[in-house]
């Protein structure tokens, strides 16, 4: 037997009779439960920031504009060139035209403030992907009186497919006449947005034909253009230098700006996580130190006996090495499994705790009314990777103590 196989069968046999020791047993029990915990929280948490942040890419930045270019003093004209002029930069997927207003939707009474999107139904669904989202009419079918409305604007007028509503509007090309009349026009809901975000409460698709005549605007004029990015976080840096190929006046808008502070707070979120989780698993594998430091006290006259039978100082520390190794092992794929399960499950967790408890914690906090979850196999290999690093690290102190056990002193005693 070579000396690694009796350090391997010494840690077996420490290991075993920590079963017989209550306290000892107790110590390594909650230092495995602290490791177990530790890598199974941040497992879950880490998914979840995942999966809000791919939400956050795949569902919002997918529906709100990742640039937009928005008329300043007077109406953007001739869009239709500078629409395929701003569809044709390297940096650009597709670009497309619209009218933004705000307004107060009316229906039997009830009002709510809305926002309007006249669209071109051709080019909104190259930039956008509503029509995931749209319940009844797909957004390439809306013409002339049809809306599209969001679901918890929807709700909030007790407005059904079918029903028609009143929008009342300012005109927003009145820059300098004062005050004016509000412009009414009304509408049929052929279909509702559910995307399980803020634009459910606010937004309204409708044919840009309808606010252009409703604003007095010519067919070739738009309130502004949007533009949808091959790199969405590149938005930032080419915002700017797109938007210098158009001859308007125009102000800048990028969704790092609009929803910027979002994605901020999910990075944010992120470190946090790993530090205060990397800390619990950090405590938890210093428990391993103190059990070890116990038992090393605890086997001193067994220590002492082996040296005088010829076991070596390598012999020893691996024996204590590697059973907090081994322990630490243990501890790292059991909280692995944990972790993983919870976090293919969580949304559906959440779901049935909210029906539980008959609230949604999440409905208009955040861009989305569920918990979603991504589990990141490279984020996993990190923390285990981690946790094993700072065991051993843990672990090499005690077991050199124990490597330095003089046998005349314990068993002179």
């Amino acid at each position: 037997m070579n000396a690694l196989q009796l350090s391997y069968q010494l840690a077996r046999r420490f290991r075993k009779s920590q079963h017989h020791s209550g306290f000892m047993g107790f110590m390594a029990k909650s230092s495995s439960l602290g490791i177990i915990l530790g890598v199974a929280v941040l497992i879950l948490a880490l998914s979840v920031v995942n999966g809000f942040q791919l939400q956050l890419v795949e569902r919002l930045l997918a529906l709100v504009p990742h640039v937009e270019y928005v008329a300043a003093d007077t109406p953007i004209d001739n869009w239709q060139a500078k629409r395929k002029q701003l569809a044709e930069q390297d940096a650009v997927a597709s670009a497309a035209p619209f009218v933004a207003a705000n307004a107060m939707a009316q229906y039997r009474g009830e009002l709510a403030a809305a926002q309007l999107r006249g669209i071109v139904p051709e080019f909104e669904s190259q930039v956008s992907i509503a029509d995931d989202f749209i319940d009844g009419k797909p957004l390439a079918q809306l013409a002339g009186n049809e809306l599209i409305i969001g679901q918890q604007l929807a709700k909030q007028l007790a407005v059904n497919i079918g029903d028609d509503i009143t929008l009342l509007m300012s005109d927003v090309t009145n820059k300098s006449k004062g005050l004016s009349a509000p412009i009414r026009i009304q509408g049929r809901v052929v279909a509702m947005l559910n995307s399980h975000g803020p634009l459910d409460k606010q937004l309204i698709y409708l044919p840009m034909s309808r606010l252009q005549s409703a604003f007095s605007m010519a067919d070739h004029q738009v309130t502004g253009l949007r533009v949808t990015l091959h790199d969405v976080f590149a938005a930032q840096t080419q915002a700017m230098a797109i938007g210098r190929t158009l001859s308007d006046y125009v102000y800048v808008n990028s969704w790092i700006r609009t929803q910027g502070s979002l994605y901020a707070d999910i990075q944010m979120v992120r470190t946090i996580v790993y530090l205060s989780v990397f800390l619990i698993i950090a405590v938890a594998s210093f428990n391993i130190v103190s059990s070890l430091f116990m038992e090393v006290k605890e086997k001193q006259s067994a220590i002492a006996i082996l040296r005088t039978m010829g076991a070596s100082d390598f012999v020893i520390m691996h024996a204590f090495l590697l059973q907090g190794v081994v322990s630490a092992l243990f501890a790292i794929i059991v909280g692995i499994v944990i972790g993983v399960l919870l976090a293919m499950n969580i949304t559906e967790l959440f779901a049935w705790w909210s029906a539980f408890i008959g609230e949604n914690k999440l409905a208009g906090v955040y861009f989305i009314d569920f918990l979603p979850s991504q589990i990141h196999w490279q984020d996993i290999v990190a923390i285990a990777v981690i946790a094993l690093v700072i065991t051993v690290l843990a672990s090499i102190y005690p077991a050199w103590q124990a490597s330095k056990v003089d046998p005349a002193k314990v068993l002179g005693n």
